[in-house]
């Protein structure tokens, strides 16, 4: 007799399945109507298809109830999502990008992410009690990289083609792109002198000596220079060999197209097996892969690699929802509700914004405060720092005393996985406020607050769409007044740009 088979395979097949249908069936609107970007949703999905909730997504059960795995799926997890986008965005950028503007982006890359690093650090140091400093550099390490993938708000979609220069899309881009990558450096300088230096050095000696040639020799020697040598080496022997089969006849059309995520899963393989950061290396060789806009030109009418990057995002942020220690916010006990929330406002005010002001005046491509503005609102928090929060948990594991981890290595894995994932999730709430708002600034010169401006246009086009229909039904048109209330310069909002326009390549 047939029975009910719920494991875990076909319950998350069918939610996640489910999911893409109902929401793909909304995109448009959603997207380029209301402004909402392709992370808040499948968010919300994962937190209702938790195990708080309707427990379909169970990461306990595919970790084997160790959380060890559970941190480990969300590391490698966050790796594949992070090196297959880092090389479409590399391959989508101009050829020789980083050749022709490396005076702004060291700008960005230099003092912009210090000052990223020391002003969170201070802000955490300040907020969490009984904080070390050398602790909350840790911290402010993890979400120092600003998120190439929540980035993409403003470089895609209808928002970005209407209101954001083309320069200015390309350096929050490819500042994204770059500085995840270089997160590595300042996450680790803590890190070892966490390790070599706290509590005296307890069970790991060496002191403040070694943990500063382990950060020289290892880190920037071996991790960041090898990385950027390896991306180089691999994108441009990727280049010859494609278009050397492509001039033969060798490939096909289908094979060419999905070229470029192949090597963002080849550079996962192989860094991950030498140890070199991989996350640095894919952006690396998407822009040296790229270097004759050869791919680039001929793909440019392709949806392949945008449909991959689409399906990745919504399966990394739906997993989030799911693996978050939502209760850990309020009932942590290492830091109250109330400063949780007063620490998320303040990061995102002060993490970024007066940094990139201070430097904006040596980058060209930004252009007046309102642009300066829009670059500082958009640098966000998201899959990097959680990929670094990982990263650090990994560390802090083998931070040991006979076998046991250390007191103060403990107490930092706490610390940071609460104030790191709220953090992550205030950015990805607040990069869809902002996404309007901004919006609502940019068109008409008003001044909208948080989500006031999807939900306003939400009213708008629900009370339109049951108009429209009560109008088919009687075989009447829909009435003047209704459709005159939709003109832009009445409701202070942007008129929805066609599909055709909307939708065209990127």
């Amino acid at each position: 007799m047939p029975t009910l088979s719920l494991v875990n395979f076909n319950l998350v097949s069918a939610a996640f399945g489910g999911f893409i249908v109902i929401f793909g069936l909304l995109s448009h609107l959603l997207k380029d109507g209301f402004y909402l970007g392709e992370a808040l949703i499948p968010l919300l999905t994962g937190v209702w298809l938790s195990p708080a909730a309707a427990n379909v997504i169970r990461p306990l059960d595919y970790a084997h109830g160790e959380g060890e795995n559970l941190h480990a799926i969300t590391l490698h997890f966050s790796r594949l999502v992070l090196c297959v986008q880092l090389v479409i965005v590399g391959v989508h950028l101009p050829s020789q990008y980083l050749r022709y503007n490396w005076k702004s982006l060291a700008w960005l890359l230099g003092p912009g992410m210090i000052g990223m690093w020391l002003s969170t650090s201070l802000l955490v140091w300040a907020m969490v009690p009984h904080l070390s400093f050398l602790h909350s550099l840790a911290i402010g390490a993890c979400v120092t990289p600003t998120d190439p993938i929540l980035s993409n708000a403003i470089v895609k979609g209808a928002f970005a083609d209407q209101r954001i220069p083309k320069d200015l899309q390309r350096i929050i881009i490819s500042e994204s792109g770059a500085n995840d990558g270089l997160g590595y450096p300042f996450l680790f300088i803590a890190l070892y002198l966490i390790k070599y230096t706290g509590m005296g050095g307890e069970g790991q000696p060496g002191g403040v000596r070694l943990a500063i040639a382990y950060w020289f020799g290892e880190m920037w020697m071996y991790v960041i220079v090898l990385s950027v040598i390896y991306g180089l080496v691999v994108g441009l022997l990727a280049s010859k060999l494609l278009h050397w089969a492509e001039d033969r006849k060798l490939v096909d059309r289908e094979s060419y197209q999905i070229f470029a995520i192949a090597q963002g899963l080849f550079i996962v393989g192989t860094c991950g097996m030498i140890g070199t950061d991989e996350v640095l290396a894919s952006f690396i060789a998407g822009n040296a892969f790229n270097f004759d806009n050869r791919f680039r030109t001929q793909t440019i009418d392709d949806s392949l690699q945008h449909t991959t990057d689409m399906l990745l995002n919504y399966a990394i942020f739906a997993w989030f929802g799911a693996v978050c220690p939502w209760s850990s916010f309020a009932h942590g006990g290492i830091i109250s509700i109330g400063r949780l929330i007063g620490l998320g406002v303040l990061v995102l005010l002060l993490r970024r914004i007066p940094i990139v002001y201070a430097v904006h005046f040596q980058i060209r491509q930004i252009q007046g405060l309102q642009q300066c503005l829009i670059t500082g609102f958009f640098g966000p928090i998201g899959v990097s720092a959680i990929f670094y929060l990982s990263v650090s948990l990994e560390f802090l594991r083998h931070v040991t005393v006979e076998g046991v981890v250390r007191d103060d290595a403990a107490m930092l894995a706490e610390d940071i996985q609460v104030v790191v994932w709220f953090l992550v999730m205030c950015s990805i709430v607040s990069n869809t406020s902002e996404l309007g708002h901004l919006s609502s600034c940019l068109c008409n010169k008003q001044v909208g607050h948080g989500l006031s401006v999807p939900l306003g246009k939400l009213g708008l086009k629900f009370v339109g769409l049951i108009r429209s229909q009560r109008g088919k039904v009687k075989g009447s048109p829909e009435p003047e007044e209704f459709q005159e209330s939709q003109e832009p310069q009445e409701s202070g909002i942007a008129e929805l740009a066609p599909i055709s326009q909307t939708n065209r390549t990127r």
